[in-house]
C-alpha cells in the first residue's frame, strides 16, 4: 500500500476543474455549466473513470439548550462520465497534460439561490473525480454560484398602503394623536435600486418625533422541528424631525438597497425574507410602525430562464415578536440650536389655561428637560407632583 501511495503521488501530478467564463456572477435554471477537467500525468496511468458532478446542499446548524440542531438537504445532483466515453473497461493514458471538456445543463425547475448566513448556507460545487484500479479516488471541487431568478417587474407590481395611529399619553394627560400613513408602488426590488416611500406623518401631540425607514433581512433556519430566526438591518434612512402640531410628507423618499442576497422562498430549512418598516420614534413611549414584506429579486431577467415562483410564497406571514424599541436619545430629537428655534413658537402654542397663573413658570422649567430613562419594566413617566394640582 505504501508503494501504491508513492506511485499515486508520482503518477498524477495535478487534477483540477476549470469553469468557462470565470467572470460571470452566477447560473440560473436551464443554463449550461461548462468547463474542462485538467489532468497532468508524469507517466502512463491506467484510469478506471473520470467524471464530473454538480452538487448542491442546504445546511443549517445551531446550538439549542446544549444540543446541536442541524439538518442538511440536497438541492441538486448531476453527474457526467468523461472517461471512458463508452463501455466499462479501463483505459491507459500516456504521460502528459489532458484537458477534458464537459457541460452540464441545470434543470428547468426552480433552484435555491446560493447563500451564506449565520447558522446555515446554501452552496453548490462542481466536482471532478478520478478513479484508478487499486487506488483511492482523487477529487477536486470548485464552488459554483446559483441564482434563482424572481421577476419582480412582472410579479410584484401591486401598490400597497397602511395607516396607523396612536394617542400619546394616558388618562387625562394625553397630549394628542400621532398618525402615520405609508404607501409603496410595488413590493419587489433589485440590488442597486431605491425604494421610493410615500408617507404622511401627522404629529398632533406635544412631543417631537423622528421618522425613519428600515429594511430588515430575516434569516429563518429550521431543523428537527425547531426554528432559529435572525433579524438584522440591511438599509435605513432617517427623516427630519416633526415638531408638535405639524406634519411631514415623504414624496417618494429614496431608500437605496445595498448589495444583498436575493430572497430565498423555496427552501424548507433555510429562508431569506425582507421586511420594510417605516417607524415614527416617539420619546418616552412605544414607536409607531407599519411593515411591508418585500421581495429582493434579480435584474436582466429572461422569462425563458426565470424560475416560476409560487405566488403564495411571495407574501409570507411574519410572526416576529413585538419587542418595543428604545426611543431615540434626547440629543437626537432636540439640539441646542433647535431648542432656540422652537422655544418661542412652542411657548406661544400653549393652551390659554396653562399660560395664566403661577403654574406656567413651573411648567416651563420642565418643558425642555430630557425624558426619563427608558425601561422594559416600567414604561410610564413619574409625573411631577405639581401636575397633580393643576
Amino acid at each position: 500500500h505504501g508503494g501504491r501511495a508513492a506511485m499515486t503521488h508520482t503518477e498524477v501530478k495535478s487534477l483540477d476543474v476549470i469553469l468557462d467564463n470565470k467572470q460571470r456572477v452566477g447560473y440560473c435554471s436551464g443554463e449550461v455549466v461548462s468547463g474542462h477537467v485538467s489532468l497532468k500525468l508524469s507517466e502512463a496511468t491506467t484510469v478506471k473513470i473520470i467524471k464530473v458532478l454538480l452538487k448542491g446542499y442546504a445546511q443549517v446548524s445551531w446550538m439549542h439548550k446544549r444540543s446541536l440542531c442541524s439538518e442538511e438537504k440536497k438541492c441538486l445532483s448531476l453527474s457526467k462520465t468523461l472517461v471512458p466515453t463508452a463501455g466499462p473497461q479501463n483505459i491507459i493514458l500516456d504521460s502528459g497534460t489532458y484537458e477534458i471538456p464537459f457541460d452540464l445543463q441545470l434543470p428547468q425547475s426552480p433552484l435555491v439561490s446560493s447563500f451564506s448566513g449565520k447558522h446555515g448556507r446554501v452552496y453548490f460545487m462542481v466536482q471532478a473525480v478520478l478513479k484508478r484500479p487499486f487506488h483511492k479516488s482523487q477529487c477536486v471541487c470548485r464552488e459554483l454560484c446559483i441564482i434563482s431568478h424572481i421577476d419582480v417587474n412582472l410579479l410584484l407590481q401591486s401598490q400597497v398602503s397602511q395607516t396607523c395611529k396612536k394617542m400619546v399619553g394616558c388618562w387625562i394627560f394625553t397630549s394628542g394623536p400621532i398618525s402615520l400613513t405609508v404607501s409603496l408602488d410595488r413590493q419587489g426590488y433589485c440590488n442597486g435600486e431605491s425604494i421610493p416611500i410615500y408617507a404622511l406623518i401627522e404629529n398632533r401631540s406635544s412631543r417631537l418625533v423622528v421618522p425613519k425607514a428600515v429594511v430588515y433581512q430575516i434569516q429563518t433556519y429550521t431543523a428537527k422541528g425547531k426554528t432559529k430566526r435572525i433579524k438584522q438591518v440591511v438599509a435605513s434612512a432617517r427623516g427630519n424631525i416633526v415638531p408638535s402640531d405639524t406634519s411631514s410628507r415623504w414624496n417618494g423618499k429614496a431608500l437605496k438597497i445595498p448589495p444583498i442576497s436575493p430572497s430565498i422562498l423555496n427552501s424548507d430549512i433555510l429562508r431569506v425574507e425582507y421586511l420594510l418598516a417605516v417607524i415614527v420614534q416617539i420619546p418616552g413611549t412605544k414607536n409607531l410602525e407599519v411593515q411591508f414584506p418585500v421581495v429582493i429579486g434579480t435584474k436582466g431577467l429572461d422569462m425563458n430562464s426565470c424560475s416560476i415562483v409560487n405566488m403564495s410564497l411571495l407574501y409570507p406571514t411574519f410572526t416576529l415578536p413585538d419587542i418595543a424599541e428604545a426611543p431615540p436619545s434626547y440629543a437626537e430629537v432636540m439640539s441646542e440650536e433647535q431648542f432656540g428655534e422652537h422655544r418661542t413658537s412652542t411657548c406661544q402654542s400653549q393652551a390659554d389655561w396653562l399660560l395664566d397663573g403661577s403654574a406656567f413658570a413651573c411648567v416651563q422649567q420642565f418643558r425642555f428637560q430630557p425624558p426619563p430613562p427608558y425601561s422594559e419594566v416600567g414604561r410610564f413617566f413619574i409625573l411631577p407632583f405639581f401636575l397633580l394640582h393643576l
